[in-house]
């Protein structure tokens, strides 16, 4: 039986029987028979391609060209004539190819089964004005005087590449990746991301940084997120106990972060980068990859902050200055020369606690038209004590038809059952004068002139809408339920196609971060109970908050710690390092209440402190990461955004897969090379593993 997939072998008596046009190879046949064609792929000379088939203008019109490239359908116009677009991976061409009686080898093109690959050879022409197109080659037109088939494609690939019309499912695609890439989105977007990976070294390089590569092998620690291990032999004959041969293991590293302070702290390197593969071996999800990739940096000799203390919106008062110049101006380059979009000088910049009061996030979409207002303050004093007495606020989403017109059947259409610290109040003739007393949720006592003089602050009407939530003053975490609430609003108006988003990208620096947290979930069964780091155990205080974290004030420390967002998704983050070992060493002992196991997997880093090492800092454009304390010190930045969802966002794709070459499923399964893959036990003997039995 015939697998299917492949192509039976001819005999030589089958290629003889061929057209002598068809395969234009029987001349070389007949006068070198020493020439073994097994089968039907043309296996000797063929004519030499002279250009590409994206390349072609009005002005190669009479030039004689060879392309080469894959046949896709044809368009009959007549009995005599006919249109084949050629693809390559720099575009497409439109070949005319007439079949009258002096071209009658030409009728062959229309027996070859769609995406073979082959040679032609014609004259490129004008193509009649009507019939012109601005984009690509649609100005031209080649007249086919011969071909040369290269390589028939099968008659049932399981997809059609340049079948736009059909559907094909995702486990397909992925088995047949090869295919799969040759569809013209997914070419263009490699195309577009080895542009992108260009523009980053010649920026960076341009401004003095050296690309470092760091060790893809590297020592696993007991606790974080769990990593790839590698087996190894290296060191077998010193891992004996009891007689028994102990199984070494290398980790693969999940960031560079402990490589590159180092490489900084040796003086070696004044800025380093490097575009890192990373691996974590996380459980599956739909659209996070266990290999994925990072634009990581780190200088020296980065600033500390500013000498006084300014209170301003949109001030950077934090460390790293050089760090923020150096990105602002590589994202800047990347847009300019990608999208053609002039981004600002200078990005905005907001703090931590103004980004979670008034857009409830710590990574806000600033193109949505709607903000949170904390109406505490507006409140009659006996209402108000009720807050403050247990450091309490009342926030509030108002939404008025004369503005948010956008977002007003979303918002009606949301229910608060997702949020059960949220409720949602219609104001209307009926209610105006008692709507907060109606508030179960809430529970307050106002009187109806409490009420009108509420209303009056508030700019409070029939007809507007209110949604009220009760929070703690100090922001905690990334999010608020009020910041949520806003998020699925915008998401269901622009489902609804009542909201646009505005094109321009909006970037935003975050800073201020809390330096420590008792509020994530994702470090709480490492922490127990103890405080963990916000972004990493090496992140810098705040000049200014370094004596209440000595005086034991842990939660008023504020890190210098810095994200930049775009459009409400995290492009990356990082800080300032600390390059004080005495520092560093009072962070793990007394805030963070490391045991001396824990602070052993640190031994190395504190030495290059006290070895001179210069103030530092950094930033990775990367993926997210939860912490540990111990595992922090491979990870500089738990973000959500890596080179390859920047390129999704370039690319404008709603997944990573279709801007990776080959990207692994979502459960993290390679279904094209079949991996992972047991091993047999003769191999895993060689390092000291025995397979479990069931």
């Amino acid at each position: 039986m015939r697998s299917r997939g492949i192509i039976p072998p001819l005999t030589k008596q089958a290629l003889d029987s061929r057209s002598s046009h068809y395969f234009r190879i029987p001349a070389l046949w007949n006068a070198k028979r020493h020439i073994q064609t097994r089968g039907d792929a043309r296996s000797a000379p063929y004519p030499r391609r002279t250009h590409m088939c994206g390349e072609l203008t009005p002005a190669h019109a009479g030039t004689h060209v060879t392309l080469a490239g894959w046949l896709l359908p044809e368009r009959k116009v007549s009995k005599t004539m006919s249109f084949f677009p050629i693809k390559d991976s720099s575009g497409t061409t439109q070949l005319v190819v007439r079949k009258g009686h002096a071209n009658a080898h030409l009728t062959k093109l229309s027996e070859l089964p769609v995406e073979s690959t082959i040679a032609i050879e014609g004259e490129v022409l004008v193509r009649p004005e009507l019939s012109r197109r601005n984009e690509g080659t649609g100005q031209i037109e080649v007249q086919v005087n011969n071909f040369t088939l290269l390589n028939p494609a099968h008659r049932n690939m399981p997809f059609i590449p340049s079948d736009n019309q059909t559907l094909v499912n995702e486990d397909l695609r992925a088995h047949f990746r090869y295919l799969d890439l040759r569809r013209t989105a997914l070419a263009d977007n490699i195309r577009k991301r080895s542009q992108v990976a260009r523009i980053i070294r010649d920026t960076l390089h341009d401004d003095g940084f050296l690309e470092v590569e760091t060790p893809l092998l590297l020592k696993s620690t007991p606790e974080g997120a769990r990593e790839f291990l590698v087996p190894s032999r290296v060191g077998q004959s010193t891992a004996q106990r009891d007689e028994k041969r102990t199984p070494l293991f290398y980790a693969l590293p999940q960031s560079p972060q402990q490589p590159k302070q180092l490489l900084i702290c040796s003086g070696a390197v004044d800025k380093y980068f490097q575009i890192a593969k990373c691996f974590r071996d996380e459980d599956g999800r739909k659209d996070r990859q266990p290999e994925f990739t990072q634009i990581d940096l780190e200088m020296a000799f980065v600033s500390w902050g500013v000498d006084s203390n300014i209170f301003s919106s949109n001030t950077w008062r934090i460390g790293g200055h050089e760090v923020r110049a150096v990105i602002e101006k590589l994202v800047q380059h990347i847009w300019q020369k990608v999208e053609e979009i002039t981004l600002p000088n200078v990005f905005r910049v907001i703090t931590y606690n103004e980004a979670m009061a008034r857009y409830g996030s710590d990574k806000p979409d600033t193109r949505i038209d709607m903000e949170i207002q904390d109406i505490t303050p507006s409140l009659p004093i006996h209402a108000r004590a009720s807050f403050e007495d247990l450091g309490d606020i009342l926030e509030a989403i108002i939404l008025r038809p004369s503005e948010n017109c956008s977002f007003l059947r979303a918002s009606e259409e949301c229910n608060d059952e997702n949020e059960p610290n949220v409720s949602r109040t219609m104001i209307a003739d009926s209610n105006l004068l008692n709507w907060l007393c109606d508030n179960r949720s809430i529970n307050l006592k106002l009187s109806s002139e409490e009420h009108a003089l509420l209303n009056k602050t508030l700019e409070l009407s029939s007809g507007d809408t209110i949604w009220l939530s009760r929070r703690r003053k100090i922001p905690e975490g990334g999010s608020t339920a009020l910041g949520r609430l806003r998020t699925r609003i915008s998401e269901l108006a622009h489902a609804r196609g009542d909201y646009v988003p505005p094109t321009i990208p909006h970037f935003l620096w975050v800073t201020e971060f809390p330096l420590f947290t008792r509020a994530d979930p994702d470090k709480e069964f490492l922490a127990r109970g103890r405080w963990s780091s916000t972004h990493h155990p090496f992140t810098a205080p705040m000049w200014q908050d370094i004596e209440a974290m000595y005086a034991g004030r842990i939660d008023q420390v504020r890190g210098q710690h810095y994200d930049l967002v775009l459009n409400g998704v995290e492009i990356g983050g990082g800080s300032v390092r600390i390059h004080d070992a005495t520092m560093q060493e009072y962070i793990f002992s007394q805030v963070l209440q490391l045991s001396d196991a824990e602070k052993s997997s640190f031994d190395h880093l504190l030495h290059a402190l006290k070895c001179g090492a210069p103030p530092h800092g950094g930033i990775a454009l990367g993926r997210p990461i939860k912490f540990s304390v111990t595992y922090a010190l491979k990870a500089d930045k738990n973000s959500d955004l890596g080179f390859d969802r920047l390129m999704a966002i370039l690319c404008r794709t709603s997944t990573i897969r279709d801007v990776i070459a080959f990207p692994k499923t979502g459960a993290g399964t390679d279904l094209l090379f079949r991996s992972p893959a047991a091993i047999n036990e003769e191999v895993l003997y060689q390092y000291g593993v025995r397979p479990t039995r069931c």
